[in-house]
């Protein structure tokens, strides 16, 4: 089985991964331990529940997996941080497979700088 190829994304500058569970791990050890996700419309956090506003947060950082033949390898995740000290991943998949509500969502996400 051959690992997926990953691309660094033009929005940061961490660096390259194979896996997306690598890029995951990394970020939980560097304190993005809360998720979130879209219910009715908004974000919300995983762990707490709360509703989390989206001009609330910046995208630290971004890793995309591109496969090389298989669409289903394709995923990007982002590292997240907002107000009160959250920091938090998201996951989505890109192209035919992504989550149209949370992509509309991110593209509203300010875009920062890894701090």
């Amino acid at each position: 089985m051959t690992a997926p190829e990953t691309t660094r994304d033009s929005m940061t500058t961490p660096p390259l991964t194979e896996y997306m569970s690598v890029a995951v791990d990394e970020l939980g050890r560097r304190g993005f331990t809360e998720g979130l996700r879209v219910i009715n419309g908004g974000l919300r956090a995983t762990g707490t529940g709360e509703p989390i506003r989206v001009e609330d947060l910046v995208i630290r950082e971004v890793y995309r997996f591109e496969g090389i033949s298989d669409p289903d390898d394709m995923a990007i995740v982002y590292g997240i941080e907002g107000r009160r000290g959250l920091k938090a991943t998201v996951i989505d998949a890109f192209g035919v497979y992504s989550d149209p509500a949370l992509s509309a969502l991110m593209e509203k996400v300010t875009i920062g700088e890894a701090a």
